[in-house]
């Protein structure tokens, strides 16, 4: 690979915060709102951000492949391939709620190697590359230790994800089992797990979009990323992020309703 996880990172950094500045302009203002075919909203201020940050990365890695929500694939056989979330989080973005971010995650050789995590209401950037460590806004940060789950702080988006995708009972139990349980949710409950906020951040359905810039920030951070039976991907379609001491604990709720 001839551009460096650091230069890429760099990169990743820059081209999030002009997507998500982007969003500002229409955030708690006027945006067109439209919905999916499967219910989810998007605005212009997605596709917006979506196209500011695709046009940066045709004109300083012309070679490269991108995955973004809005629109498509280009290039996906590259070695090196950018996944684009514009606006992780859109339900809290048109309701006025500062908790939506900014994804990038940039696949090597298809291996998760560089993420960030820009919440632009909020200016608040996390970054990580593998082997560099996690930062916000430019300093080190790390998950907190939590040795119980009787003392943590579990986050998800929403209960109703947890039903529909046949996680009801465990997240019953992690509710009865942890301290504290807030939706706090979508990248921004991984952002608040990577920097020591919170101990357990759940998404029971998530998009290659949403999980790309996750698996690195959550590793670099210290922490363990994986879906409900414990495997490190981004291609399961749910994710854990946690410290390494909760893993194996929640992991296991999730095995006994199986």
């Amino acid at each position: 690979m001839s551009t460096s996880l650091t230069e890429l990172k760099a990169a990743a950094i820059e081209f999030a915060k002009a997507g998500g500045d982007s969003t500002l302009n229409y955030f708690k203002k006027s945006f067109d709102l439209e919905f999916k075919d499967d219910q989810s909203p998007v605005t212009n201020a997605d596709r917006e951000a979506e196209s500011i940050i695709r046009e940066k990365i045709r004109t300083h890695f012309p070679g490269h492949g991108i995955i973004g929500e809005e629109f498509g694939t280009e290039n996906e056989n590259s070695d090196v391939v950018w996944v684009l979330d514009p606006i992780d989080g859109t339900k809290s973005f048109i309701h006025g709620i500062p908790f939506y971010t900014t994804l990038i995650g940039i696949l090597v050789n298809k291996k998760p190697e560089v993420g960030v995590i820009y919440a632009p209401a909020l200016n608040e950037m996390v970054s990580a590359a593998t082997g560099q460590g996690c930062k916000l806004n430019g300093n080190p940060v790390s998950v907190r230790q939590c040795d119980h789950l009787s003392e943590a702080t579990f986050l998800s988006t929403d209960v109703t994800s947890f039903r529909e995708h046949g996680f009801e009972n465990p997240l019953q139990e992690l509710l009865n089992s942890t301290r504290l349980h807030r939706t706090w949710g979508d990248a921004y409950g991984h952002m608040l797990v990577a920097t020591g906020r919170a101990d357990i951040m759940i998404d029971a359905i998530l998009h290659i979009w949403d999980a790309a810039a996750l698996l690195p920030i959550i590793t670099e951070s210290g922490g363990s990323y994986s879906d409900v039976n414990g495997n490190v991907t981004i291609e399961s379609g749910n994710a854990i992020s946690t410290n390494i001491k909760l893993k194996d604990e929640i992991v296991q709720l999730f095995q006994n309703f199986e």
